[in-house]
């Protein structure tokens, strides 16, 4: 058994088609074949089922391929690790961020961060929470930014700075007359939500103690992909949305006047630098962790009278 075999699995289970395999792999089918069966003959089982066009996975080569990619990407951390014992921050890393937070977040520091690390490869991906934090157990991810504390005992969290809530309501809404609201002053059948999936939406729901038997108004069947849309519905449709601190620094000035700030303690999310408990490269880590802070609004960084949100 060896690296190159593993690679071709999984060359192999990422197309579903041996040619294409080979081609991705620089090897001739025939190559790439041959390796393959003699994986499978050493390991005892089957691997893939030829039958089936697309070729697929048997249930126990499912398992070895699953293996297999955990085995390539500490490999690949342990390259990593050893160059940067060498004074050497190069190599891949790749992020995955929630989609609530990339839009504000990464334009802040990446440029910089590559900047100053131009021997990085990046490669970011949005995703929700729930894919974040299994990507980081499988390895197909070595750092997530999302919003914690997240209760998974195989990860280990960084905290970077906590966004405060604001309420973005339009002229029409009947909010009380005052600087700063509490959560229960909101009406649940004018809040517009994100899609299932998304921890700010849960966030929301549990700041706002939104119960099922709340769910009967139009409006709430309406489920948005970004904070982006829920600002738009509230600008058009009216209604309540609740936006973090780095999204209404995009709002135009007639969109600020839509804003509203909540009661202390402020409600807030943590975000956080999440990794395995096994991730090495502690150097890198370290680095990405102080550009980030460095991008962000101080008022951010302090989490003084502030209430995070649960997930």
């Amino acid at each position: 058994m060896n690296l190159s075999q593993l690679e071709y699995i999984i060359a192999i289970d990422n197309h579903r088609h041996f040619v294409t395999a080979a081609e991705k792999c620089f090897v001739t089918q025939a190559t790439l074949s041959m390796m393959i069966k003699k994986l499978e003959d050493e390991l005892g089982i089957k691997i893939f089922d030829r039958s089936k066009h697309p070729v697929e996975p048997t249930p126990e080569g499912t398992e070895v391929i699953q293996r297999s990619r955990l085995i390539l990407a500490e490999v690949q951390r342990l390259k990593s690790y050893a160059a940067e014992l060498e004074g050497n921050i190069a190599g891949e890393l790749h992020i995955g961020v929630i989609p609530t937070l990339a839009p504000y977040l990464l334009p802040l520091f990446l440029r910089s961060f590559s900047e100053k690390f131009p021997d990085i490869r990046l490669f970011i991906k949005e995703l929700v929470t729930t894919d974040i934090v299994n990507k980081l157990k499988t390895g197909d991810l070595d750092i997530g930014l999302l919003a914690t504390p997240l209760k998974e005992s195989q990860l280990i969290e960084h905290p970077l700075f906590y966004e405060e809530f604001f309420v973005y309501a339009s002229g029409s809404e009947k909010l009380p007359k005052k600087k700063y609201l509490l959560p229960r002053e909101l009406d649940p059948s004018h809040l517009w939500l994100l899609e299932e999936g998304h921890c700010l939406r849960n966030q929301v729901i549990n700041l706002c103690e939104l119960k099922t038997s709340d769910a009967g108004s139009d409006k709430l069947h309406y489920e948005a992909g970004s904070i982006e849309t829920l600002i738009n519905m509230v600008d058009r449709n009216d209604g309540i949305t609740i936006v973090p601190y780095l999204a209404k620094l995009l709002l135009k000035p007639s969109q600020k006047k839509n804003l509203r700030e909540f009661s202390k303690p402020k409600p807030s999310r943590e975000i956080s630098l999440v990794t395995a408990a096994s991730f090495p490269r502690t150097k890198l880590l370290k680095h990405l962790k102080a550009e980030i802070i460095a991008s962000v609004p101080v008022e951010l960084l302090d989490a003084g009278k502030k209430l995070v949100a649960e997930i």
